[in-house]
């Protein structure tokens, strides 16, 4: 079991975090025709606003409810209700997903009554999905405010059906912060080569094709639609990729009683053949022979280039899910842990097989990362790779200084299979003293 130790000092000098609101958008970009809606300042929308847009190159939808300090100090009910009536009139959203902020918590605005009573006093609403999460930014992180969006979705949406209303084929995927669009699109394909009709929640697959939408729309023209979040009760079983969607999960089996099991990662040989196995399980399909193949190709490039992974020391500082399943990935081909940093405390965490994890920022992995072979963490990373003279893999958000990030696969046989090529590169570049950063 891993020791965690939690950094002591006072201020973050290089933060490695995001606040939840950035989790929580993101995963309301996973639904179609959704307008994420902060009620906050202005500035807290414009910083939300301005990662996601850095981290994919794509127009953001969201709106604020634009908090001045006149309407903090009274209260900022009149301002949700008049966000929220002006985005019905102008923006047609199919969902509307509410996010708090740091601001109005420390308030202590009571968002749950203000929409109780905004929807008392306008009925014409009824059919309109509101969303609400709770994300102040002075504590948690991206991953935690992202699970709670998930929570808050399946919470509310979902609607009760008979057992005849079941559908045999269809599962609901709850897919983590963990996995970029490239993965998620991965895990659709693989699920239905099994006859199996995914819901995924949230779908981020799509996330990154409004630009070739014939749509002026300002709200979210791909993901998951209303009808397909209604009818998730009818899913015969869940599949919850990353712990942090356990909470998710376990939501979905209190109110339907539908099973579900929970994959900490879909990267690695042993990994994706749990996975497949439990597809192979649900749908009473075998493994199709395409992936028989991917794996027989794995094998083959996991025992002709294990050389160049064995006893390589490895820093990371990344999300709790991310973490523990790149970790998992690396030691499966030899590599040594050097050093773990991640953001916040997590019951995975004590589980992971190395010996210490450290909740801290980037300012604390620069000092641990000293000595190793290879970091991995997000592109705020590139400045302390130059200072440390060690090649830089990316992986987390943002990611602003590479052009295919957002498609890339790391899960499956074949993202597995990139994976491990593109860091036994960076080694290979290692040994011939080409430092790429």
């Amino acid at each position: 079991m891993a020791i965690i130790s939690v950094t002591s000092t006072s201020v973050a000098v290089n933060p490695l975090k995001q606040s939840q609101t950035v989790g929580a958008v993101l995963a309301f970009l996973g639904l179609k025709g959704i307008m994420p809606l902060l009620h906050g300042s202005q500035g807290c929308t414009a910083l939300t606003k301005a990662v996601l847009v850095q981290h994919f190159r794509q127009t953001i939808p969201l709106s604020s409810t634009a908090m001045t300090e006149v309407a903090t100090i009274l209260g900022g009910e009149e301002r949700v209700e008049q966000a929220i009536l002006t985005l019905v009139q102008r923006s047609k959203p199919e969902i509307i997903g509410l996010c708090s902020t740091g601001l109005v918590e420390t308030r202590g605005d009571d968002m749950v009554r203000f929409v109780k009573e905004i929807r008392h006093r306008h009925p014409e609403l009824d059919y309109l999905p509101i969303v609400f999460v709770s994300t102040p930014d002075f504590k948690g992180t991206l991953q935690d405010g992202f699970a709670g969006a998930v929570e808050s979705i399946v919470r509310e949406i979902p609607q009760k059906s008979s057992k005849q209303d079941a559908c045999p084929t269809q599962i609901t995927i709850l897919a983590s912060s963990a996995f970029t669009p490239g993965d998620v699109q991965e895990i659709k394909e693989i699920v239905t080569s099994f006859g199996l009709v995914p819901i995924v929640v949230p779908d981020l697959s799509g996330v990154l094709d409004s630009h070739i939408e014939d749509s002026s729309s300002a709200i979210t023209a791909n993901g998951t639609n209303a009808a397909q979040l209604r009818s998730i009760g009818s899913s015969v079983f869940t599949l919850a990729l990353g712990d942090s969607m356990r909470g998710a999960a376990q939501i979905l089996d209190q109110r339907f009683n539908i099973p579900y099991e929970v994959f900490g990662e879909l990267t690695g040989l042993l990994a994706v053949d749990k996975f497949l196995q439990a597809l192979a399980d649900i749908s009473g399909v075998s493994v199709p022979e395409k992936y028989r193949r991917q794996r027989r190709q794995l094998q083959h490039v996991m025992l002709e280039n294990h050389f160049y992974f064995g006893c390589k020391r490895v820093s990371l500082a990344l999300e709790p899910d991310l973490l523990w399943s790149t970790v998992a990935f690396l030691r499966s081909l030899g590599v040594e842990i050097h050093a773990a940093v991640t953001t916040t405390r997590f019951p995975l965490l004590k589980k992971l097989p190395i010996n210490s994890v450290t909740i801290g920022d980037l300012e604390d992995f620069e000092q641990l990362a000293v000595g190793s072979d290879l970091l991995i963490t997000n592109s705020h990373g590139v400045a302390i790779a130059q200072r440390l003279k060690i090649p830089l893999y990316r992986q987390g958000i943002p990611i602003f200084d590479r052009l295919d990030h957002g498609q890339f696969c790391k899960v499956g046989y074949r993202g597995t299979m990139q994976l491990l090529f593109d860091i036994g590169n960076l080694f290979l570049e290692q040994e011939t003293k080409v430092i790429p950063i």
